[in-house]
């Protein structure tokens, strides 16, 4: 499935049309709101989360701080609550961790499930369940 910047031809975990994850601040591979994706993302940037301090805490221990701005790439830092496309990878080792941020499914896409299961997402999704 290719990328399309407005995700309206993309699908969701639930099979639905995905939903913009956030434009504020604006998210995605593309930097197009959505969890949009295709061959160039090899980070497979498809889920969308709620982060949290917890989780910005571990993914720096990791390597990757989501906290400090970037300009550069367009990426102004993040706070707990700011909605994000993460790498299924990286939200798959917080699962495994205990930390994994809290899902919004109808803005997660379908390629999600490659890495994790459906059951995985919907234990930390978003009150109420999408």
């Amino acid at each position: 499935m290719s990328a399309n910047l407005s995700g309206s031809h993309d699908l969701n975990v639930l099979g639905t049309p995905l939903i913009a994850c956030s434009y504020d601040p604006l998210t995605g591979y593309y930097r197009n709101g959505c969890c949009t994706t295709d061959a160039q993302d090899q980070g497979s940037h498809v889920i969308c989360a709620i982060v949290t301090q917890e989780f910005l805490d571990f993914s720096s221990s990791r390597g990757n701080d989501l906290l400090t701005p970037r300009p550069a790439y367009r990426f102004s830092g993040l706070k707990p609550g700011d909605r994000w496309c993460l790498c299924a990878r990286r939200w798959l080792e917080a699962f495994d961790a205990g930390v994994a941020p809290a899902v919004v499914l109808v803005s997660t896409h379908a390629k999600a499930l490659a890495f994790v299961s459906l059951d995985q997402l919907k234990s930390c999704a978003h009150a109420p369940l999408q």
